[in-house]
């Protein structure tokens, strides 16, 4: 047996710890996000503030399953380029949160959303690939980030004195 069949709840412990671990990154630059988010003019379809918390709860509890279904398949050898992919969109997800509400930098926001997306893309191919029910889980994730992106480039847009 391998160390993550032996183990297969510590592997789901440590992908929800790395991947939580990104959450709180995240939410650190966002602790007063409310404040600044309700000074901005933003698109009609924009959602209120309050449905953002739970939505990246539930995303990243999906994401954490895939990441540890892939890794339960195929170890850190058999996929260590979704893997690691995985672990690149979780950094550009934490930067995001910098780089729009601490540094209220919507234009390099912007410029982190797109990539974050691409690599979400990867990621997700790759996942279903090693097996495609962890491929699925990150669907959500895929079309919320597209959402965002579109919310992220219409918000910078309409607020260039406080998206520089």
């Amino acid at each position: 047996m391998t160390e993550r069949t032996q183990h297969p709840w510590t592997g789901l412990a440590g992908w929800a710890a790395v991947t939580f671990a990104t959450a709180a990154i995240g939410g650190a630059a966002s602790v007063r996000s409310d404040d600044f988010y309700a000074q901005l003019a933003t698109p009609t379809w924009a959602p209120p503030a309050s449905v953002f918390g739970p939505v990246w709860t539930l995303l990243y509890i999906l994401m954490a399953l895939a990441a540890w279904m892939v890794w339960r398949r195929a170890g850190w050898q058999g996929a260590r380029v979704a893997l690691t992919l995985y672990l690149v969109q979780l950094v550009l997800n934490a930067l995001w949160t910098w780089c729009f509400f601490a540094w209220r930098m919507g234009g390099l926001a912007f410029a982190d959303i797109v990539l974050l997306w691409l690599v979400i893309a990867a990621t997700t191919w790759l996942f279903w690939r090693v097996r495609p029910l962890a491929g699925m889980l990150m669907l959500p994730y895929l079309a919320w980030v597209t959402f965002a992106a579109f919310l992220n480039h219409a918000t910078w847009r309409m607020n260039p004195q406080l998206l520089g």
